[in-house]
């Protein structure tokens, strides 16, 4: 399918914006972006377009398991490639969406679906421009005949866009009551014992004109995360400014950072310190993340060696561009038995944004939330034919179709959690994403 790789030295550069303007048009286009050099997390930039072939499920839940038919993809790709310690040698890059849960639990999944994305789209890319922040490095991974192929793309300008503007300001899906009423039923659930946690979120529309490239930009410079991306294609996109990772498996090393508990950033330094310490001494918050942390240990142990799953820390405290969060970090060894493939399904989606226990969490937001999650909530990553992979969850991400973008917020609810505080702190997440993408004030109606 495709001659030997080569990996050749590209200049550097600490931001990817400018070398992925002119790949942008290309079919396929993707960019997975690890923000600003030193946020925690990140360290790699990786980008491709023109994929070999695109891999789509049909809408009929019933249908095989889509990772079979991916895993089965990425075997076309030969495994003979260069020794480096590079993330991605050629594999598949793409987004798997919070719906393609309901093909692998036994969940309804018959909420209203306002975005006709399809529930992934993974690309097998046979080349890739990768920058190592870390190392203050570029590298382009490609065959010789694909290596002119890409310079030549690179060094043609940029081709114009049309300038990005909103037609509408953001509107919410739920009135502030309708989201309490939401809240109490959650609550109900708890105290009958149906779960522990349920992620609640609600979802803001907006019309748009122009090109979404120029949106993300907006987005990436009012808040640069670790684990960003940017894919659009015909007149849909995924616009994903996410800090957390989901999966990460690198020579059978498995990690997941998992998030629970956010304050706001202060407007001084004094107030902003108050918000972290009140964070970091939170037992509401430190028990929403060890409640993840336990379905997480579960999840990686469907397929990890039995007695390799561990937790080397247990909520620290992040601090990000716009929020403070709790993170945690939980570890396994992935079974000789098992793909990373197999390891992205046995614990998709996120424990983090649904609740536990896991699948009764998600029957409940089913139930509860008007309309599905499509792309927010999942995950967008890589997986490499060497059997690397890293993938995000899908959070401070915007939805893009049929020229009208969408945006959800929402948070971990537990038995002792306020409902006004947790309205409030859905907003806190993602009111500065849709302030970048307008010169106007977000019309929410309090």
């Amino acid at each position: 399918m495709t001659s030997s790789l080569e990996i050749t030295s590209l200049p550097y550069r600490r931001s990817p914006l400018e070398t992925f303007a002119h790949l942008r048009h290309r079919p396929g286009a993707v960019l997975l972006d690890s923000g600003r050099p030193g946020a925690p997390g990140g360290r790699y930039d990786i980008m491709s377009s023109d994929p070999l072939e695109t891999l789509e499920p049909g809408s009929e839940p019933s249908e095989s398991d889509p990772f079979k038919a991916q895993k089965a993809m990425l075997e076309r790709l030969p495994d003979a490639v260069p020794e480096s310690d590079l993330p991605f040698l050629g594999g598949l890059i793409g987004y798997w969406s919070y719906d393609l849960g309901h093909r692998l639990e036994p969940t309804h999944g018959q909420a209203c679906r306002v975005a006709a994305l399809p529930d992934s789209r993974v690309g097998l890319y046979d080349w890739a421009i990768i920058q190592d922040h870390q190392q203050q490095t570029c590298w382009l991974v490609a065959s010789a005949e694909r290596r002119r192929e890409v310079m030549a793309w690179l060094a043609t300008p940029p081709q114009a866009t049309q300038p990005f503007r909103l037609t509408s300001t953001f509107q919410p899906e739920m009135r502030r009551e309708d989201y309490l009423a939401r809240f109490e039923s959650v609550q109900n659930y708890i105290r009958a014992g149906d779960c522990y946690q349920i992620n609640l979120s609600q979802r803001f529309s907006a019309g748009y004109q122009g090109d979404l490239w120029q949106a993300y930009c907006r987005l990436r410079q009012a808040t640069p995360t670790p684990f960003a991306g940017f894919i659009a294609w015909e007149d849909k996109g995924i616009l994903s400014l996410s800090p957390e990772r989901f999966l990460q498996c690198a020579d059978g090393h498995v990690e997941t950072r998992p998030i629970k508990g956010t304050r706001p950033r202060g407007q001084t330094a004094q107030e902003d310190r108050g918000f972290a310490e009140a964070l970091t001494h939170s037992l509401k918050d430190r028990a929403e993340n060890v409640m993840i942390v336990d379905l997480l240990r579960n999840d990686l142990g469907r397929v990890c060696r039995p007695g390799s799953v561990r937790v080397p820390r247990l909520c620290a405290l992040e601090s990000y561009a716009n929020v403070h969060h709790l993170v945690s970090v939980v570890t396994g060894e992935l079974d000789d038995r098992h793909s990373p493939l197999e390891l992205l399904s046995a614990a998709f989606p996120g424990g983090s944004i649904t609740g536990a226990p896991k699948v009764r969490a998600m029957q409940i937001i089913d139930e509860l939330e008007p309309s599905a999650r499509s792309a927010y909530c999942g995950s967008l990553g890589y997986v490499d034919v060497r059997g690397r992979m890293d993938t995000s969850i899908a959070i401070r991400t915007a939805v893009a179709d049929a020229e009208t973008l969408h945006i959800w917020g929402g948070g971990g609810l537990v038995a002792d959690s306020q409902g006004e505080e947790e309205y409030t702190e859905t907003l806190d997440k993602i009111r500065h994403l849709m302030r970048a993408l307008s010169t106007d004030e977000p019309d929410i109606k309090e």
